[in-house]
């Protein structure tokens, strides 16, 4: 049986796994981009999420068309709250000044979060510079932690890669993998194996590129995209199209580079709309599956093809030694460089509530500390869920339709920030609210205006409130 490649350690390499280990969105938005080097059969496991109707509130609907129409009948454009563009390296702190995507509190350093009655307190011994904990449907932000704070992503910027290219090749095509497309793949990368010579069908590249986390998988899909820097400025588009403003993408398959960023909230939207996609989320749940290897010729007999199990490295999904399944787990994605250390997103269910935890690395170095602080995040979330005050809202993508809206989430205008103040527990964006002292004539039009959109929008969200996420597999846990 052919052997995992297993390549020596380095500032690349995917750590702390065992010897085995291996549409929503919008169109796709052409900006430009820099280039960069980089990061069998299926097993799905039986299982659906439940979808999950949070009805919006009647006073916040109102308050949500009245600041659409403002905005739009004014012709007033919010002032976007600009944050820092990257910087060469990471810093020991967050910066002063984030981003106010989602919510204004989201751009403030330090803990968020509604404490209350019945509100359970957040668990103690927290070490990631940044976390955030959202419903995946409604896109509440129940709790964050430097949400939009501008980090190395690792191989959890691999959601946006999916996101963006996995929609655009057929799942049974099969590509013959040449040696350009394997070129440039960063020092000491993880890699599931993939021989030059060899065909492979697409549906083996993507359990590469989810299970093993295989740079070489990115790179031979990303050489069926038309090459590195065409797939970094498709995914720089398409970020950009999500609204995921602190992403900067230099590399494909997330090997550390210069200037190469995310946040816990971009990737949070990443991995929110990649579980749009069907095949998103089977890959990102399979547990483990059989990779094609070799092919071999016995004397002269007929070539076969041989095969060999790969395990997902996402260890709320597979185990490890000191770390259990998380119940209700289905993916999404970790990651674990030397700039970046260890990153994770993950969504899982339970009660009826789905929720998507990013946690981006943790202080304390021990073994799958980035899973216990994800598994700790989720404990919570579900018990605060229903019960705290949300700090902000996931936007929705710029050209999303109105039925992809989260339900009781603020509406997005063009720069991300949400419209009014109907975000529980956020204070309102500056800039947001139509400025006083117009003329008479314009205040008269826009109440009109507002009145009119209010009867007809509010039609439209009784009907569209929430974003579901259909079909959702998850391993389901057995008592």
């Amino acid at each position: 049986m052919t052997q995992l490649h297993t390549p020596k350690a380095s500032r690349n390499q995917e750590t702390g796994r065992l010897s085995f280990m291996s549409p929503v969105s919008p169109p796709a938005i052409r900006f430009p981009g820099r280039g960069g080097a980089g990061g069998g059969t299926s097993q799905p496991v039986a299982g659906t999420f439940s979808i999950v109707s949070a009805p919006m509130k009647i006073a916040q609907r109102s308050l949500l068309i009245t600041s659409a129409a403002l905005l739009t009948v004014s012709g007033l454009a919010p002032s976007a709250f600009a944050a820092p563009k990257p910087s060469g390296s990471p810093t020991a702190a967050p910066p002063a000044r984030m981003s106010q995507v989602g919510g204004a509190r989201l751009g403030v350093p330090g803990t968020q979060v509604n404490l209350a009655t019945g509100v359970p307190v957040l668990p103690k011994g927290l070490t990631a510079r940044s976390w955030i904990v959202t419903d995946a449907e409604s896109g509440d932000v129940l709790a964050s932690h430097n949400a939009h704070w501008r980090l190395p992503p690792a191989s959890t910027l691999k959601m946006l890669f999916a996101d963006t290219v996995l929609p655009r090749f057929p799942r049974d095509q099969r590509h013959q993998v040449v040696p350009t497309d394997l070129a440039g793949i960063g020092a000491g990368s993880s890699m599931v194996g993939i021989k030059e010579n060899e065909t492979y069908t697409v549906h083996d590249l993507w359990l590469g590129v989810f299970l093993r986390s295989g740079n070489d998988a990115v790179h031979v899909l990303s050489a069926m995209n038309g090459g590195v820097p065409q797939t970094v400025k498709d995914m720089q588009a398409h970020a950009d199209a999500l609204q995921a403003g602190d992403t900067h993408v230099v590399s494909p398959d997330g090997y550390d580079a210069p200037r190469q960023y995310s946040s816990a909230y971009d990737l949070t939207l990443f991995a929110r709309s990649g579980l749009q996609k069907k095949d998103f989320r089977e890959y990102c749940s399979t547990v483990r599956a059989k990779f094609p290897g070799a092919t071999t010729s016995k004397g002269k007999g007929k070539p076969t093809r041989e095969t060999f199990e790969i395990q997902n490295t996402n260890r709320l999904l597979s185990g490890d030694t000191d770390t259990s399944v998380y119940p209700g787990i289905a993916g999404v994605k970790n990651g674990n460089t030397t700039n970046a250390g260890a990153t994770f997103t993950g969504v899982a269910e339970r009660g009826g509530k789905v929720l998507l935890v990013t946690v981006m690395n943790p202080e304390k170095h021990e073994h799958d500390e980035v899973y216990k602080e994800t598994a700790q995040l989720f404990d919570w979330g579900f018990k605060a869920a229903g019960k705290v005050k949300p700090v902000g809202v996931l936007v929705r993508p710029l050209n999303a339709t109105p039925s992809a809206r989260p339900s009781g989430a603020p509406s997005a205008n063009a720069t991300g920030a949400p419209q009014g103040t109907a975000n529980a527990g956020s204070e309102p964006v500056k800039g947001d609210t139509a400025q006083s002292g117009g003329s008479r004539g314009a205040g008269t039009a826009l109440a009109i205006a507002t009145g009119l959109l209010v009867l007809l929008g509010g039609a439209v969200f009784l009907v569209n409130r929430r974003w579901p996420l259909p079909d959702l597999m998850r391993r389901r846990q057995r008592p």
